[in-house]
């Protein structure tokens, strides 16, 4: 379940803070006339967000057992490609996305309302579906119980109480942090689903050695005991892992957490420009 709270809260409150910069640009612009224009493109976002995850479950569930591994690893793969690119990017871009969001804005504004609807529709129909893609691809094999859909609801409305008061400036938080520590949390939860493709194509005798285990550590991680099923449900990790799948988790883990835990290059034109500006004070 927690694996499928942090997607629903990250997720959830980088769209919940784009429909914020939208709506608190165009209160303060004096062009409440639009707001209609900027809900019907978020609610149509959620719309095609809701129903690619509808799709996504409605085809693994008539294709036979080597289709729906082959289809499993795919989503995986495609779920770790989105979330990594997603991660980095919000890294890069946290600082600017309210300026390049109201930039969007303005231009929409000039063409026009359905220009509006467009835009708004785009800005959240990004993080809808990453949010269906990797949500389908963490709670696979969890066919029998509630808790994944109870996990991304409670984390998408934990993102929209958040968003709210960070709006109505009742809430004060620390973006950079927090989009660094889930973002942390995150390549965790991408690491084990990354495995977890791997383990989906050697089902589907894609890639070998399926039975060939790096360890076997049942005797101290029982796959039926809490802890067990917590760190399976969290991080996709398992008491017996084939060599593929640990080589995998480990290939994809290290090298994503040292580029994301490396110091960000201060840009050269700041410096520049503070030089220059303490120049003309001197």
């Amino acid at each position: 379940m927690f694996a499928s709270y942090l997607i629903g809260l990250r997720e959830g409150l980088e769209a919940t803070l784009v429909v914020s910069v939208l709506i608190a640009f165009l209160v303060k612009s004096d062009r409440k006339d639009k707001l209609p224009q900027v809900w019907t493109g978020v609610v149509a976002a959620l719309a095609l967000s809701i129903g690619f995850g509808a799709l996504l479950t409605f085809t693994a569930a008539h294709l036979d057992h080597t289709g729906q591994e082959l289809f499993d690893a795919i989503t995986s793969l495609l779920a770790v490609v989105f979330v990594t690119w997603m991660i980095f990017w919000m890294r890069r871009m946290a600082r600017a996305l309210s300026k390049e969001l109201r930039g969007k804005l303005t231009e929409a504004l000039e063409m026009g309302s359905l220009a509006v609807v467009v835009m708004a529709f785009l800005a959240v129909a990004r993080e809808g579906l990453e949010t269906a893609l990797l949500f389908f691809a963490s709670v696979q094999g969890y066919t029998t119980t509630t808790d994944p859909l109870i996990g991304i609801s409670l984390g998408l409305l934990t993102s929209v109480a958040i968003g709210w008061g960070i709006y109505r400036s009742a809430l004060k938080i620390n973006l950079t942090k927090f989009f660094t520590w889930t973002g942390l949390l995150l390549i965790l939860v991408a690491a084990g689903i990354f495995k977890y493709g791997v383990h989906d194509l050697q089902e589907a005798n894609i890639l070998p050695g399926l039975g060939t285990y790096a360890f076997d550590i049942s005797a101290i991680l029982p796959p039926d005991s809490w802890w067990g099923a917590l760190l399976a449900g969290m991080l996709n990790i398992t008491p017996q892992p084939s060599v593929l799948e640990a080589l995998a988790w480990v290939l994809y883990l290290v090298p994503t957490l040292f580029l994301f835990l490396r110091p960000q290059r201060t840009p050269a034109p700041a410096s520049t420009t503070s030089s220059a500006e303490q120049e003309h004070h001197a």
